[in-house]
């Protein structure tokens, strides 16, 4: 069974790192797509740039939807593990399935170089996430409220029960969720 997917995400990369190193990380999803090198690898949409290293500031730009099969899934992961230990910070990657019903499928996978790392991006979304739904109809002290429960949440259910940062990061990158299903509302 064939299946269209667009993956999504920016990923700031330790200094250093080379085009190969990269690929090599990769390589479950570059052999799975069939393609030698990143730069091979292109999306159906034209106006999508694919996957994009810059060795000049050291980050890897994803954009692409592809046709794909069931085994898709275990390839982007096992890539976006290899990748991790390149991750400068941990961050999110959409990835959003179109279903021949017309149904979209849309799931975040974080990618970080360790398990703190992506505990801590995984809070941080979900402090943005929460923020702008209850942002709409709260005030900003009823909101403040509920981050601080979700911040003890995580505080709790850390595996060393280490000390999350308790402020609002400001500098949470925007990831835009599609607000209802439909394939050009993927910014």
């Amino acid at each position: 069974m064939r299946l269209e997917v667009h993956v999504h995400g920016f990923l700031e990369l330790v200094e250093g790192v080379s085009n190969r190193q990269v690929e090599a990380a990769l390589r479950p999803l570059l052999n799975y797509l069939d393609v030698e090198h990143l730069n091979e690898l292109k999306s159906l949409e034209p106006d999508q740039p694919g996957f994009v290293f810059s060795d000049r500031n050291y980050t890897l730009e994803m954009c692409c939807t592809m046709d794909v099969g069931r085994n898709f899934m275990n390839c982007l992961e096992e890539a976006m593990q290899a990748l991790g230990k390149y991750v400068e910070n941990a961050a999110p990657i959409e990835v959003i399935s179109y279903h021949e019903d017309g149904q979209d499928e849309s799931q975040l996978m974080f990618v970080g170089s360790s398990p703190e790392a992506i505990l801590d991006a995984q809070r941080r979304q979900m402090l943005h996430d929460v923020s702008a739904l209850l942002g709409r109809h709260f005030r900003p002290a009823a909101v403040d409220e509920v981050l601080n429960l979700v911040e003890q949440l995580f505080r709790r259910e850390s595996p060393q029960g280490a000390s999350v940062a308790s402020e609002k990061d400001e500098t949470l990158s925007s990831l835009q969720m599609p607000e209802t299903p439909g394939r050009h509302r993927l910014h």
